[in-house]
């Protein structure tokens, strides 16, 4: 029988929870789910995994936060754990790498560099160690390096900053507003009878443009919309207390007395 000893050692956090997840990983004494999965198998759990740290910090439930931090590390651990069973590398190894690269990346703080510069400055210094990784990587595109894992949105965001540094970007929000009227009257005419796939694209470069907003304007477009899901969602509760005061749920009420409820709500969040 393997010694449980460390498992239930709460001192040693993390060496902790690194044997658990050896030990539902072992082939002979492991959980028969972990054993079967893989790298491909756990991502989206992982991304699922970031969303909910996401909704912890936006609803500032911090109690809430430390749980989904501790489900996202256990990520990290799981695909550790994989890539060890496959003589890839270690968590130790991982844990190191970016130890690695806090260290060569932060000169200011753990080298000579001097300290006494902006958030702004030390932003392009991180650019330029990044841009500098991506070379010995032979990633000389400019747009190389981008995941195409990442969420839509974010990755629109990203592409268009680095085409941003290359020059590539209209010089300020007016010209992407102009943009975003260009592209919503292209999607109002694809929508009058071309096909699906052709509305769909046009969508689709309307988002980007909006995305592009977002960038000018300083505003995280993710945040924007997370904000925008929780409102919607808040106020549509609202509608339904209302129409239970009055006996009534939504499938049992019309757009009409739905949309003056939604009213109600809006000018009731504005009096709060």
């Amino acid at each position: 029988m393997p010694d449980d000893a460390l498992i239930h050692d709460a001192s040693q956090a993390m060496p902790r929870l690194v044997e658990i997840m050896r030990r539902l990983r072992d082939p002979d004494s492991g959980c028969p789910w972990d054993i079967e999965q893989d790298f491909r198998t756990i991502a989206p759990y992982t991304i699922e995994e970031a969303y909910e740290v996401a909704d912890a910090i936006e609803r500032a439930d911090w109690n809430e936060l430390r749980g989904e931090l501790g489900d996202l590390l256990l990520q990290v651990v799981f695909h550790a754990q994989i890539a060890q069973d496959r003589g890839l590398f270690r968590f130790d190894d991982v844990a190191n790498a970016i130890a690695d690269k806090m260290v060569d990346r932060h000169p200011h703080v753990f080298g000579d560099e001097s300290r006494d510069k902006s958030a702004e400055q030390q932003t392009r210094d991180w650019e330029t160690v990044k841009a500098a990784e991506r070379a010995a990587k032979a990633q000389n595109g400019t747009l190389d390096g981008v995941a195409t894992g990442l969420p839509a949105l974010l990755r629109a965001v990203k592409l268009q900053k680095r085409a941003a540094r290359v020059g590539f970007d209209w010089p300020d929000a007016s010209h992407v507003l102009d943009k975003i009227t260009e592209e919503a009257a292209e999607l109002r005419e694809a929508a009058n009878g071309l096909p699906q796939e052709k509305i769909e694209e046009e969508f689709g470069d309307l988002l980007f443009v909006m995305a592009n907003l977002a960038r000018h304007m300083k505003i995280d477009p993710e945040a924007a919309l997370r904000g925008a899901n929780a409102k919607f969602t808040r106020r549509f509760e609202r509608i339904e207390a209302l129409l239970a005061e009055r006996g009534k749920s939504p499938s049992q009420s019309d757009l009409a007395e739905m949309d003056a409820l939604w009213d109600q709500a809006k000018a009731e969040e504005r009096k709060a």
